[in-house]
């Protein structure tokens, strides 16, 4: 099962706004094709590299466009952490994603 967590909704929505200031269209399809490249997770959890910020194998990421979408498993569960933009560091605007729940 894909969880997505409470940070990790708030981070797809701000994707959404940002895109939204130039395209609605856009905004919307991005934020769609993000969901759902996160629902392969739950067949294929251990699909996304390793994150480099992180010391964990658990905690893991995929790429979309210019999009990092950081995970974790747990157990047979994927927990969506943040999406955040490739050329941030995951812990520079938050050093608790990683922990995110």
């Amino acid at each position: 099962m894909v969880v997505w967590t409470r940070p990790a909704r708030g981070d797809l929505r701000q994707v959404h706004d940002y895109i939204a200031k130039d395209s609605k269209y856009y905004a919307k399809k991005v934020t769609i094709e993000i969901t759902e490249a996160t629902k392969k997770l739950a067949e294929f959890p251990m699909m996304g590299r390793v994150v480099p910020e992180a010391d964990d194998s658990n905690i893991r990421e995929l790429f979309l466009y210019s999009y990092r979408i950081v995970y974790k498993t747990i157990g047979n569960d994927v927990h969506v952490l943040a999406v955040v933009h490739c050329k941030q560091d995951v812990l520079s605007q938050n050093p608790d994603t990683l922990n995110r729940r």
